[in-house]
């Protein structure tokens, strides 16, 4: 089952900024901040400390953040996606099927990545970016 929307922000390098920003602002408590670092295997010097993944939480809303690969190319007001949160990889797998018909791009196929056992990022058939991210119950 989908058990949260949340908005996915993505930052130029500045993430580390971005992130104690936005706590400020909302008064948000961190849940989570991984650097590139933590997660990429060889990280070159200049990436390791661009954040991967920040979550915040506050007023039971979720906000999640990370800086943009510097493999691809930020776009300033393009920069937002809506992020899936789902329990079951079965259900991730049955909304990569649903709402990658007619996509304009996958980004990254459905797979198991280090934070997630099913994770896909895409660009639907409208235009509108699209995460997947799993997260199983302990």
């Amino acid at each position: 089952m989908v058990t949260a929307l949340n908005v996915y922000l993505v930052t130029n390098g500045n993430g580390k900024e971005a992130v104690e920003f936005y706590k400020d602002a909302f008064n948000a408590e961190i849940t989570n901040l991984m650097f590139w670092k933590d997660g990429v295997p060889d990280c070159p010097k200049d990436r390791e400390d661009l954040v991967m993944n920040a979550q915040m939480e506050f007023n039971g809303i979720r906000l999640q953040l990370s800086d943009e690969n510097p493999d691809f190319e930020y776009k300033a007001g393009g920069n937002m996606s809506a992020a899936l949160i789902v329990d079951s990889i079965e259900e991730a797998q049955e909304l990569y099927a649903k709402l990658t018909v007619n996509a304009q791009e996958i980004v990254m196929e459905l797979q198991e990545m280090f934070w997630s056992p099913a994770y896909a990022n895409f660009i639907d058939q409208f235009g509108i970016m699209w995460q997947i991210n799993t997260e199983l119950a302990n």
